[in-house]
């Protein structure tokens, strides 16, 4: 199931979803402009597990604490930040109407920086890179979830060899991506395929448990 649009209307203007979804594209532009550069560059700020759990980097990488915050930034391909940054479209702008846009700022920092750790937990010793921003962003499906169960979403859903175009429940569409990360994880035991399942895992429990402290009062169920 691919989601299009939500029918779930919001009050205030979503400055910060759409300063997010601008800065990561923009960035991603300058990521590929770099050529032959491209892969060194994420290698020098993703979030490499080993440097993030001990905290200490060799010689000429940034600091760890830094690349927790910098890897949510940076994207591996075209699809990897259309993907994160549709979800974002769709689904941000209510979180961030329910809590305002500072609050938000730091949910999605938070939500981010909880999927970096449960990854790293999965992967101790491993020093691959870890980008993009679907931890943080998986923690605004995992708030949505909670506060927007029944909220319709239009979304491209697959029959046979077809393709139709249908409005779901948000605790289908939600429900199905989470069970997907769950069964992936899974199988691959966090480490197949260069998807960190268990960073989208750790961050939508992120968003699941944060979002009461987060959002205003007689926002959502």
């Amino acid at each position: 199931m691919i989601p299009l649009r939500d029918d779930n209307p919001t009050n205030t203007f979503p400055y910060v979803t759409i300063t997010l979804i601008v800065l990561n594209i923009v960035i991603f532009f300058y990521e590929i402009s770099m050529g032959p550069r491209f892969e060194f560059f994420l290698d020098m700020y993703g979030a490499k597990p080993l440097f993030v759990l001990n905290m200490t980097a060799p010689a000429g990488y940034p600091p760890p604490y830094m690349t927790i915050f910098t890897s949510m930034f940076l994207h591996a391909g075209f699809f990897h930040v259309a993907g994160n940054m549709l979800y974002l479209w769709i689904f941000g702008n209510n979180i961030e109407d329910s809590m305002g846009h500072i609050r938000f700022v730091i949910f999605y920092l938070i939500s981010g920086i909880v999927a970096v750790y449960i990854f790293a937990l999965v992967n101790p010793v491993s020093t691959i890179p870890m980008v993009g921003a679907s931890g943080a962003v998986s923690g605004v499906l995992g708030a949505y979830l909670v506060l927007f169960p029944r909220a319709k979403v239009l979304t491209l859903v697959p029959f046979g060899f077809y393709m139709q175009v249908i409005k779901v429940p948000a605790v289908f569409v939600l429900g199905f991506w989470i069970v997907v990360q769950i069964i992936n994880g899974m199988v691959s035991g966090g480490r197949g395929g260069g998807v960190a399942w268990f960073a989208h895992i750790g961050g939508f429990l992120a968003g699941i448990i944060l979002i009461g402290l987060f959002k205003k009062k007689g926002h959502g169920a």
